[in-house]
């Protein structure tokens, strides 16, 4: 759905641009593609909204 609207995920944890902005670590990376700042970003988003990574259900 986001791809159809223009916001495509990307990255190791494919996040998309506005929550990696949202959500980004002071000091590292504003580069999305950037594997430290994808994942410290989507996990700051992970536990913002289910409380911890450990409360996501995903393939791994």
């Amino acid at each position: 759905v986001n791809a159809v609207n223009g916001v495509p995920s990307k990255g190791l944890l494919q996040v998309i641009d506005p929550t990696f902005k949202a959500y980004h670590v002071e000091g590292t990376s504003w580069d999305i593609y950037d594997p430290v700042a994808n994942i410290t970003a989507a996990c700051n988003y992970a536990a913002d909204k289910y409380g911890s990574m450990d409360n996501v259900n995903s393939a791994y």
